[in-house]
């Protein structure tokens, strides 16, 4: 069987260019353990144990906060930073700076016309296209245009409003490091 390449292997540190195909590909697909065969996966207790991977366990209600420091490999989100960054009024964000926004909201269970008292999550996608912000929820027939930024910062609050939402921002590894996705004024 053939072996998937490893993102970023290649000429140069990684810095050999691919399609964009071939990349979305490569991002998408984790590399194949030494051993495994494309299209098999290995059991849990097959997968060699590397002691330099960084893990946090969950303590308190912080699982958001260990998610974070987990997927980036150290230490780098603490509860009162994560506070902080919640604490952030709508009106900082810089939106031309922001590629996409996912919601995760609260919606209601039922069976035909009958509402029951449960509550599942849903995650909703937010996106501007051609000057126009959209709600590409899954669950409605086609986008539902919210229009400029003022349409979109409504939506945001009135999501925020029900309680139980949470936004994650979507930005390029530039606007990340710059740190132009929020006024700190």
């Amino acid at each position: 069987m053939r072996k998937r390449p490893v993102p970023g292997s290649g000429k140069a540190g990684g810095a050999t260019r691919r399609d964009p195909v071939t990349q979305r590909r490569e991002r998408r697909s984790p590399p194949l353990l030494a051993g495994a065969e494309e299209g098999m996966s290995q059991a849990p207790e097959a997968r060699p144990r590397s002691p330099s991977v960084y893990h946090e366990r969950q303590r308190l209600e912080l699982c958001a906060v260990h998610a974070l420091n987990n997927v980036l490999q150290e230490q780098l989100f603490s509860q009162e930073a994560a506070d902080e960054i919640c604490k952030r009024p709508l009106s900082q964000l810089v939106l031309p700076q922001v590629l996409g926004l996912i919601l995760n909201l609260p919606s209601p269970v039922s069976l035909g016309l009958l509402s029951l008292p449960l509550r599942r999550r849903h995650w909703v996608a937010l996106r501007q296209v051609d000057g126009i912000y959209y709600n590409l929820d899954s669950k409605l027939r086609a986008p539902e245009a919210l229009g400029g930024e003022d349409g979109v910062r409504a939506f945001l609050a009135a999501a925020l409003a029900q309680g139980l939402c949470e936004v994650l921002l979507v930005v390029t590894k530039e606007v990340e490091e710059a740190g132009c996705w929020l006024h700190t004024s």
